[in-house]
């Protein structure tokens, strides 16, 4: 779409208010398509649902910062205004409306707390204006598009019947990771993993996860029932909001089942006017299936990954997947044990995050590691993937 030319007045949006904008706009939130009016967000607010279908909280824009302030002072209805991101025209939005929030209300809603210590609510609250503005906009956002289009390729590509989605942040890939997707992929015809790419600097960056966990599909799975596409996992996917606007996302995507653990942050147990209720309560009208699995660990009595549901051993014998303590040990450069991760996804994070770690690398691995007798460079990822083979040495343990 080509804009007009540039307005006199310019709202000033960040990368994660473009991809808010942008995924409504694609429908991949449906059926909420665009921003909403003052009534029908106080109504959604109110009853959590949009046209009959379960929808946590409204979708607002509202900006925060004194240019914007200003600009919208002056704001009218029928007025364009330009949408300006990372010092670009991204989109353009046509004024309808102006209302005043309550941006404590507004915190509590998407939330479920208004607590400054919340890094959710801490976040949000420096990005969310006084005012919201509504009207009918465009943002131009390729990666979005770019994501719809290859998922339907695939579709095509593969003739899939079945379609199943699982919203994974593998920070780092582990082997509970692993058997899950194993087991999606066998009862799927095309499984998407959506990987989360989130607009915060914690944990691994997005592109040594991406690395990581292609290198998993494309070794060791069927690859043509397996497609990676970036999930920006902006602010409204927060608490058990996350797995309502998962499913939609999900199910506009082209999926029919999307699959989650029951670790999983937003499953479980909340209370809603003093009654219990789980998840599945509000995801029931959606359209789409959603399994869950079981919770895997390694069991030392085993000897290998099981389901909590189904070993008999206690939970003395059990090695769980905690992603923070692994993610702990790779960034100190520890190589964490092949019960915890695969050595080659090991092997390929630590050789991301610390890039010429050695001096004499070759010297080190002939001197170390057994050979053919031929000499032939070797990278530091080879290196970390030998050394891992002789932590598994037990002969002389």
């Amino acid at each position: 779409m080509t804009f007009s030319n540039k307005n006199d007045q310019s709202i000033y949006i960040d990368a994660e208010a473009l991809s808010t904008l942008a995924l409504i706009e694609a429908g991949m939130l449906a059926p909420v398509t665009r921003l909403m009016r003052r009534k029908e967000a106080e109504e959604v607010d109110r009853t959590r649902l949009y046209k009959g279908v379960p929808f946590p909280f409204s979708l607002l824009f509202a900006p925060n910062g004194k240019r914007n302030h200003k600009t919208i002072q002056s704001l009218t209805p029928g007025e364009t205004v330009d949408l300006v991101s990372q010092g670009g025209k991204v989109g353009e939005m046509t004024i309808e409306e102006v209302f005043e929030i309550d941006k404590k209300q507004r915190l509590i809603n998407i939330y479920g707390t208004d607590d400054p210590s919340h890094p959710g609510v801490k976040n949000t609250m420096k990005r969310l204006g006084n005012v919201s503005l509504y009207g009918t906009y465009h943002v131009e956002y390729p990666l979005i598009q770019n994501t719809l289009r290859r998922i339907d390729q695939a579709i095509q590509r593969t003739g899939a019947e079945k379609i199943s989605a699982m919203m994974l942040a593998a920070n780092p890939l582990n082997r509970a990771h692993e058997r899950m997707i194993r087991q999606a992929v066998s009862e799927s015809d095309l499984l998407i993993l959506f990987l989360r790419k989130p607009f915060t600097d914690e944990g691994l960056r997005y592109d040594i996860r991406f690395q990581a966990l292609t290198l998993f599909v494309e070794g060791f799975l069927p690859r043509s029932k397996v497609l990676i596409v970036p999930f920006e996992n902006t602010y409204i996917f927060a608490g058990y909001n996350e797995l309502v606007l998962e499913a939609l996302l999900a199910k506009n995507s082209g999926c029919d089942e999307m699959i989650i653990g029951k670790n999983h942050a937003g499953f479980g147990l909340y209370y809603d006017k003093n009654h219990l209720n789980t998840i599945f309560d509000t995801l029931s009208n959606l359209e789409i299936t959603i399994k869950t699995m079981d919770e895997y660990v390694y069991c030392d009595t085993c000897r290998t990954l099981v389901s909590t549901q189904t070993c008999p051993h206690g939970q003395h014998h059990h090695v769980h997947y905690h992603s923070a303590s692994i993610l702990t040990l790779i960034k100190k450069g520890i190589i964490p044990p092949t019960i915890l991760m695969r050595k080659e996804v090991s092997a390929n994070i630590l050789t991301a995050l610390f890039p010429d770690r050695f001096d004499n690398l070759q010297e080190l691995y002939y001197s170390l590691m057994p050979s053919s007798g031929l000499l032939e460079t070797k990278t530091d990822e080879q290196f970390y993937a030998k050394l891992m083979e002789l932590y598994q040495t037990s002969s002389l343990t």
